[in-house]
């Protein structure tokens, strides 16, 4: 196909100023940006006066509470493994467990969706934010894979799919003990239709794919690119809907079946490094997602968005307020190109000399 003219991924910024008259008298005047995602078309706002707020709970990394770490009860652990989550059922597959190294995928007794599943990271009950390997995440990515691969195969119509996580329960995790959660639908979510609508207009108009455009303007300029694990690309969100928000893209993949297992592992490279950016911060929870539309002219290339949440702490603020929940606008007081310089590091120390 020709490639059409090109229009410009619109990378837009604006500011407001909020003036008051401070408690010592003196006339102050406080900026907010209003960013626009290139992506989604979504706002959100950078608040930099928040940075000066006192954030409970994340002043130092903390254990989480006790009974937290009582394995005794936890379905996911070895003792309970065998009996205690259910099995996939055989029109599906005649395991009834999927395993790859220490990994186990098995069905979410709560399902989220017709295809639900819960992949374990690894046999540890509680691993701390950057203390995980990147063996053991590749482990649980392929093993969620080919999960999706035996669906693919049963019921054609299952096209939307994602792989999340829930890291700790202030990120909306019942358990500590860390896995994915894999999800797939006939019907698409809300992001689902939202991604698949943008990148098919991209391509309409351009001939090229959204995210690998968006990628290459990043590169561009260079200020929110944070550094590569094999062929993933990894820069601080532009417009965040979360606070110290990553992506890892794979440019020019649009299909899980065409990620190799080297590509798996160089994934798990790049969320180990975002949690050891996150463990910098004294932040110990986040969300993780990956979502795919599985169809053969998809347009929708593979990114995965790591967001911080409210820390696990006896004493926390919950990160989305009722301006997120209301307004739909998310609010950080961080900016993105602060976020990639302060991941950079991270990345730059990993790097083979």
């Amino acid at each position: 196909m020709p490639v059409k003219n090109q229009p410009s991924l619109p990378f837009h910024i604006q500011t407001v100023t909020a003036r008051f008259i401070a408690p010592d008298g003196n006339s102050v005047d406080r900026p907010i940006e209003i960013r626009t995602n290139p992506i989604t078309g979504r706002t959100s706002r950078i608040t930099y006066s928040r940075s000066a707020e006192t954030e409970r709970g994340a002043e130092a990394l903390r254990d989480p509470p006790a009974d937290a770490l009582d394995k005794t009860t936890c379905p996911f652990c070895t003792d309970r493994l065998a009996a205690q989550p259910p099995r996939i059922h055989t029109d599906l597959s005649q395991a009834n467990r999927l395993r790859r190294g220490d990994s186990v995928l098995f069905p979410n007794l709560y399902p989220y969706g017709q295809y639900s599943a819960v992949s374990l990271i690894g046999q540890d009950h509680y691993v701390p934010i950057g203390r995980a390997t990147a063996a053991s995440y590749a482990d649980s990515f392929i093993n969620a894979a080919e999960y999706l691969r035996l669906i693919r195969r049963r019921d054609p119509d299952a096209v939307f799919m994602a792989v999340t996580q829930n890291h700790l329960p202030s990120a909306g995790g019942s358990l500590v003990h860390p896995h994915l959660q894999i999800n797939a639908d006939s019907v698409a979510s809300t992001h689902h239709r939202l991604l698949i609508q943008r990148a098919q207009a991209h391509f309409d108009a351009t001939g090229r794919l959204l995210l690998g455009d968006y990628l290459a303007r990043e590169k561009e300029t260079a200020s929110r690119t944070i550094g590569a694990t094999g062929p993933w690309e990894w820069v601080a969100a532009f417009a965040p809907d979360g606070f110290f928000e990553i992506w890892g893209i794979l440019p020019g993949v649009t299909s899980f079946a065409a990620v190799t297992d080297a590509d798996w592992l160089a994934l798990a490279q790049g969320v180990c490094l975002a949690q050891k950016f996150y463990r910098s911060r004294n932040r110990n929870g986040y969300n993780l997602g990956l979502l795919l539309h599985e169809v053969p002219d998809s347009r929708l290339e593979l990114r995965v968005v790591l967001v911080v949440r409210a820390n696990y702490a006896p004493w926390a603020r919950n990160d989305h307020t009722g301006f997120e929940v209301m307004l739909g606008d998310m609010a950080t007081f961080t900016a993105p190109e602060d976020t990639a310089a302060q991941a950079r590091p991270f990345w730059e120390a990993s790097t083979p000399r």
